[in-house]
């Protein structure tokens, strides 16, 4: 269990492009289960490589319990194999020559660990994630997700203090992907590793981290708790990139005049925004609400009428499509509306439920 602290990182490759990572400073916790989140591209695999060891930093330090590992200004660079930290690939990186047992055993026979203890530690490993039937199979001889119990498993053996996972369930399929989101929170509690996940899908990072870091094109955008990332974005890049479904943005343009612009205003104006412009405002599908809004109600929602585009199920679940002054709106009803594309319906939301955003688009709050 150890703490991680990014100062200022930078990461370039040369050229007159921007820099991969900008001056990028961070605080990972101690057992902390950090997912750097963010679209392809934005830098999130070479800050896990450069924590590695993989990449070195053009400026910063890194440091692990205080203690310098990376320091470009100081010259220090402590080498992968010194880090005591556990690393898994997206593609697994197993070797196709050797059988299971020898591949989870490979890091601990490196080490010269003792035969008695490599053979207890890769037994307890290989049990835990249910691979010690495989043990005298290759690797092309399981599935994808049993190839991925199997890294995981060389990596556990090695009993690292820090994990770092790069998108290891992006190869699976659905059924696997929940199982193996399930495994590595198990693996979490029980070690209380400190684990660095780097993924591009936000349902993952929801439903794994205790801490998100969002990320893009090289920058931190926001550091917080799902609930945090989720209920209260940074900026309006976090909000339109977090959700299952896309936030509904409205654009407050001056020029523009519709029953739901006006509301806004309406709303707006009674509350000390410290002098900020507002710019954009955003409602998620869930915070919809369909049906006629009730009495008394009308001061504190936004009301209206819309035709429908379309219904889609979901199970459990139906996604209302709406047309909104000319606009695409979407809602989530946890109840068949059983309406037809076409007809027209209520729909309000509570004011609690709006997420503004000034010009800079960095949100404002009531």
């Amino acid at each position: 269990m150890s703490s991680i602290t990014l100062e200022n990182i930078g990461k370039s490759y040369g050229g007159s492009g921007p820099a991969a990572i900008g001056n990028l400073s961070m605080e990972i916790g101690k057992s902390e289960f950090l997912c750097l989140l963010g679209p392809s591209g934005c830098g999130k695999t070479t800050t896990l490589r450069m924590i590695a060891g993989l990449e070195h930093p053009t400026d910063g330090r890194i440091l692990v319990d205080g203690k310098p590992i990376v320091s470009v200004e100081e010259g220090i660079f402590t080498v992968p194999e010194k880090r005591n930290m556990g690393l898994v690939f997206q593609n697994y990186a197993l070797w196709p020559h050797m059988t299971i047992r020898q591949n989870v055993e490979f890091g601990l026979k490196l080490r010269k660990t003792a035969t008695v203890e490599c053979d207890a530690t890769v037994d307890r490993v290989m049990t835990k994630l249910g691979i010690a039937k495989y043990a005298n199979r290759y690797p092309a001889q399981l599935s994808g997700g049993q190839q991925q119990r199997v890294a995981l498993a060389r990596m556990l053996a090695l009993n690292p203090s820090i994990i770092l996972l790069d998108e290891p369930l992006s190869n699976l399929d659905a059924k696997l992907r929940l199982e193996m989101r399930a495994e590595l929170k198990r693996i979490h509690a029980e070690a209380g590793s400190t684990i660095v996940f780097v993924t591009h899908d936000q349902w993952e990072a929801m439903t794994l981290a205790t801490t998100i870091a969002v990320m893009s094109e090289g920058e931190l955008q926001q550091v917080g708790t799902p609930d945090d990332i989720y209920e209260r974005p940074a900026n309006r890049f976090v909000a339109e990139f977090v959700g299952s479904l896309p936030i509904n943005i409205i654009e407050m343009n001056a020029g523009q005049s519709s029953p739901l612009l006006g509301w806004l205003k309406t709303v707006l104006a009674h509350f000390e925004l410290s002098g900020a412009t507002i710019a954009s405002a955003g409602v998620r599908p869930e915070a919809v609400r369909l049906g006629a809004l009730a009495d008394g109600e009308a001061t504190r929602c936004a009301a209206g009428r819309s035709a429908i585009i379309d219904v889609v199920p979901t199970g459990g679940s139906w996604i209302v499509e709406l047309d909104v002054d000319g606009s695409r709106f979407l809602a989530i009803a946890t109840e068949n509306p059983r309406r037809a594309k076409g007809e027209i319906i209520h729909f309000w939301v509570e004011r609690e439920h709006l997420h503004l955003f000034d010009r800079e688009k960095k949100r404002v709050a009531l």
